[in-house]
């Protein structure tokens, strides 16, 4: 609004009515984003003020025992192979006859305890000789695949503290020192991680060509700083398979193009700005824009307030419809009413009108998931897949070079993968180690049979 006053005395009060009323919409709209939280708009949970958060709902109804309901799938302990047997005979009747005849074992108890952990240490005493035909001194060189001085079980140890549990390299010098009694520097550490760095770098490009290969896949990116407080971009590219991780210098179309570099199948994505131009089918998550409506819901101003509720309702309507597919009848009522919350709305000057214009240039992104199967209505896949890497950020604040990103995204992307394929990450970070000291192709089958169960 120009701010030069006009001349006429009546033409000023006119304009400062006017700059008033713009101030009070400005000041409305200020509060409502001071009163925002993660479960209104996009702002994480750790942004949350620890005193304004709701009481947790008690997690145990009334009706109900604690536990898990019917229905739930148990983790029931497993009966192991036993390496021991103790064969445990009952001492006396409960008349206190002491004489009993043996009628076999009826229980079996399981006692499961760690031996003690003794490390296997090899002492290679290289030898020297003199040639008895020249007289040359020859000398004995250490065995291949013997020469980093810590062997692969071990470094695969060292990689699933540091990288699988984000364990800081302190973290992992008191593990070793209490739990195995090594003695071991902070830079022994770090070249074991370089090594298997360098080990799993087959396997970090055998997931990502899987990643390329299926029709869906969900992107999301998460920031992640280099030393000194350098701001970088974390992209994670996956789906319910395997995912794929990127540390990149920047968040636009380039690093996006870096990303999915020639892949062109349906993107699941948060809606963000590099994303919006994909020519290819495309699923807007469809919980960001709750959590935006629900935002204008709480907003002071009545009307603003009404399209937020209007919108929230008709969204998680929607998102029900993934696992209820609507009629014809249903669908029909639904689109009539999302039809007239765009009509009445879409003209306004306030944040109700710029809400419903986004959902009307996203209309053809809403429900691409009741269209295609397999595609999801949100991109929780993907925030669940950065949980872990942002939490590891958390506690680290980051890489400090190069040789770090790669080991963050690249044992991201093997654990992440391992984790969405049930499979154990540690006997892979051993297999690679051996493949990498003894010169030879890794194991990479598994990986190639990725999509054959999930089609």
């Amino acid at each position: 609004m120009d701010k030069q006053l006009p001349q006429h005395p009546l033409l000023v009060i006119l304009w400062l009515l006017s700059w008033i009323e713009a101030l009070q919409q400005r000041i409305k709209d200020l509060e409502a984003r001071l009163n925002e939280d993660s479960s209104t708009s996009n702002q994480p949970p750790s942004g949350d003020s620890p005193y304004e958060r709701p009481a947790r709902k008690s997690q145990t109804p009334s009706n109900k025992k604690r536990g898990g309901q019917p229905g739930h799938q148990g983790q029931r302990q497993q009966l192991l192979e036993p390496t021991e047997e103790r064969h445990v005979q009952p001492q006396k009747c409960r008349c206190g006859c002491t004489d009993l005849e043996d009628q076999g074992a009826y229980y079996r108890h399981q006692e499961v305890e760690l031996p003690e952990i003794q490390l296997t240490v090899r002492h290679f005493l290289l030898h020297r000789g003199r040639c008895t035909k020249c007289g040359k001194e020859a000398k004995a060189k250490v065995p291949s695949g013997h020469d980093t001085g810590y062997g692969p079980r071990l470094s695969g140890l060292i990689a699933l503290l540091s990288g699988d549990h984000g364990d800081s390299r302190e973290t992992v010098q008191r593990f070793c020192r209490q739990f195995l009694d090594l003695h071991i520097s902070q830079g022994a550490i770090q070249k074991v991680i370089n090594r298997v760095s360098e080990a799993i770098k087959p396997h970090y490009e055998a997931i990502r060509e899987q990643v390329y290969q299926s029709q869906i896949n969900h992107l999301d990116e998460s920031p992640w700083y280099q030393a000194g407080g350098v701001l970088q971009w974390l992209w994670v590219m996956g789906n319910s398979a395997a995912a794929f991780f990127m540390v990149h210098t920047k968040r636009n179309k380039k690093a996006f193009k870096d990303l999915i570099d020639k892949w062109e199948g349906i993107l699941v994505s948060d809606n963000y700005g590099v994303y919006r131009n994909w020519v290819n089918l495309q699923q807007s998550c469809l919980s960001h824009l709750i959590r935006r409506a629900k935002g204008l819901a709480e907003h002071k101003n009545p009307e603003i307030s009404k399209c937020g509720a209007w919108a929230r309702d008709e969204l998680r309507r929607l998102v029900a419809m993934a696992n209820a597919p609507p009629t014809k009848g249903q669908w029909r009522a639904f689109y009539a009413r999302f039809c007239r919350l765009l009509s009445r709305y879409r003209d306004r000057k306030d944040q109700a009108g710029t809400y419903v214009r986004t959902l009307e240039k996203l209309m053809a992104n809403l429900w691409v998931f009741l269209q295609v199967e397999g595609v999801e209505p949100t991109n929780n896949l993907a925030e669940r897949l950065l949980r872990r890497a942002v939490i590891w950020r958390k506690r680290s604040m980051g890489t400090e070079s190069e040789s770090g990103d790669r080991w963050v995204e690249r044992i991201l992307t093997l654990t992440q993968t391992c984790r969405l394929q049930n499979r154990l990450s540690y006997p892979v970070l051993v297999e690679a180690m051996e493949s990498h000291l003894q010169g030879r192709d890794p194991d990479l089958t598994w990986i190639s049979k990725i999509y054959e169960k999930t089609g």
